[in-house]
């Protein structure tokens, strides 16, 4: 069975919300999910599964939030080549630098050698109805990569 690791940021539950869309449409196509706040993971996890996501929300004018920045620093320093990856997260329209977070980590995917399977996806503030079918058809993209 495929496996996939969710590890996600959120300070309102926003992203929160969408790690677990993303892990509820993975989860119907019978990939085995794990889905972890950013603290508590460790980017070499990456090295255990198929597919590595990360789900983040954007802070102020385009920072990463304080609690993934170690993540992310420590996910350059490892080597994802044969991985596939999606990005997708929170943001507010109201900023210039809308979701560069997601951005940031796609690049970061990027320079580890591992291979992006879908689209970001960039949802502003709260999950809708839309938003959902986005993310569903994101993990669909995820999943047919494997």
């Amino acid at each position: 069975m495929a496996t996939a690791k969710i590890v996600y940021a959120s300070m309102t539950g926003n992203t929160e919300e969408i790690a677990d869309v993303v892990a509820e449409a993975l989860e119907n196509l019978d990939i085995d999910v794990e889905t972890v706040e950013c603290t508590q993971a460790d980017p070499e996890d990456f090295e255990d599964v198929d597919l590595c996501i990360v789900a983040t929300y954007t802070y102020g004018d385009g920072d990463l939030p304080d609690e993934i920045v170690d993540f992310y620093e420590e996910l350059a320093e490892i080597n994802l080549s044969g991985k596939i990856f999606g990005t997708c997260g929170s943001g507010d329209t109201f900023y210039d630098e809308f979701c560069k977070s997601v951005d940031d980590f796609t690049a970061r995917f990027i320079e580890t050698g591992a291979t992006q399977g879908a689209d970001s996806v960039k949802v502003d503030l709260a999950v809708e109805e839309e938003d959902i079918q986005k993310l569903e058809t994101f993990a669909k993209e995820l999943a047919s990569k494997l």
